[in-house]
């Protein structure tokens, strides 16, 4: 069997974490922000039409993100966030980071200390507080919801460590913007949040960082350029982006959050991939209801995403952002699971996710297993 062609069916698509298909509305946003000729920074009638929804879009992030929106800063995605936030707050003082954070964020501090979760792949408050007692940083970075497992860590109790230690929080929101009751983080204790527009059902190339007073005062630009942003993020606006952004927000925030109906479906397959032998990382933890990670011993990750493509399944081993390599998963290392590291798959359901789709993973998803199990039973023939 070959791929599937550009145009052809799409199949059964369960891969929001890595990118949600674009909602309605902010493809909408989209098409009329195209329309716009000005340039937000121009003073006539045109810019300041586009300066106009440019300020209505930072408005609504504020308000559903708890930010005050002069601290919006709007960017090309969740990985500037990151770096911005990295590299502008931390200002070659320390780095704490969570082990199980996005690579994005491994990448931007590579000298980090890195805080040890526990199996179900929160972070460990304990060894966080003697982590930042014994380095004295200047800034931590904690994800809200693992994009590989939707493991969700505790951030205001997280937030509260820091501040008794003096450090600032840097929190990756990416996957939980839109999709969790309260994203507003700040609110919290955290100094900096990032979010993406495409997690959430956005277009793809925006993100923004979310800034407390604290830190909006001390950021240092890693973009510099005309002064948008008040300074701190230079280059012209991506102005169809950015009203996408702010109607993929508005919409998710439309529904339910958690979504009870994407938790039954999730839970669904969970149950079915039990069944079949298959483990469940991180389920010992608060998650995302959109997301589970399933191990099934004996099949490698990259098995099992090839053969489920080529049945019209869409899912991913781990995060979408590398090579389009199945690597092995740092996240399921740091939670303990060894060699089942490389046996897992993360079906993360869109916001369209249709009713039928656990009944269509699974029937396919039984087949891998049955291979699994005739690939174990030869090993041990073999071995005999």
């Amino acid at each position: 069997m070959t791929p599937p062609s550009p145009g052809a069916d799409p199949g059964l698509y369960l891969d929001a974490n890595a990118t949600e298909p674009l909602r309605p509305a902010a493809r909408a946003a989209v098409l009329a922000a195209l329309d716009l000729v000005g340039n937000p920074a121009s003073v006539h009638a045109e810019g300041r039409a586009a300066r106009k929804l440019l300020e209505s879009a930072r408005a609504t992030l504020a308000a559903r993100l708890g930010a005050r929106p002069e601290n919006v800063v709007f960017c090309a995605g969740a990985t500037e966030a990151n770096a911005m936030a990295i590299h502008g707050l931390a200002a070659g003082g320390g780095i704490v980071i969570g082990a199980t954070e996005h690579d994005a964020v491994r990448a931007a501090a590579p000298d980090a200390v890195i805080a040890p979760v526990d199996e179900a792949g929160r972070l460990d408050h304990a060894a966080f507080a003697a982590c930042l007692a014994a380095h004295r940083p200047t800034l931590a970075c904690v994800m809200a919801a693992n994009n590989e497992t939707g493991v969700l860590n505790d951030i205001a109790a997280i937030a509260a460590l820091c501040a008794a230690s003096g450090t600032m929080l840097h929190v990756d929101a990416v996957q939980a913007a839109g999709r969790v009751p309260n994203p507003d983080y700040l609110a919290q204790g955290a100094s900096s949040v990032a979010v993406s527009a495409h997690k959430l059902g956005g277009p793809k190339g925006v993100g923004a960082l979310l800034l407390a007073a604290d830190a909006a005062s001390r950021l240092v630009p890693l973009v510099r350029g005309g002064g948008q942003e008040q300074g701190r993020r230079g280059g012209t606006h991506n102005l169809p982006g950015i009203a996408g952004f702010a109607a993929a927000l508005d919409a998710a925030h439309a529904t339910p959050r958690p979504d009870p109906r994407l938790a039954a479906l999730r839970d669904a397959i969970e149950a079915g991939a039990r069944d079949c032998g298959a483990i469940i990382a991180g389920a010992g933890a608060p998650r995302l209801a959109n997301t589970t990670c399933l191990v099934l011993p004996g099949l490698a990750a990259e098995t099992q995403v090839i053969a489920l493509d080529l049945e019209g399944i869409r899912i991913s081993a781990g995060a979408a952002c590398s090579s389009g390599k199945v690597a092995r998963s740092h996240v399921l290392a740091a939670m303990g699971l060894g060699d089942l590291a490389s046996s897992a798959i993360r079906v993360s359901l869109p916001w369209n996710a249709p009713a039928d789709a656990p009944a269509r993973f699974l029937a396919a998803y039984r087949r891998l297993a049955a291979r699994a199990l005739r690939k174990s039973a030869h090993v041990s023939t073999s071995a005999a």
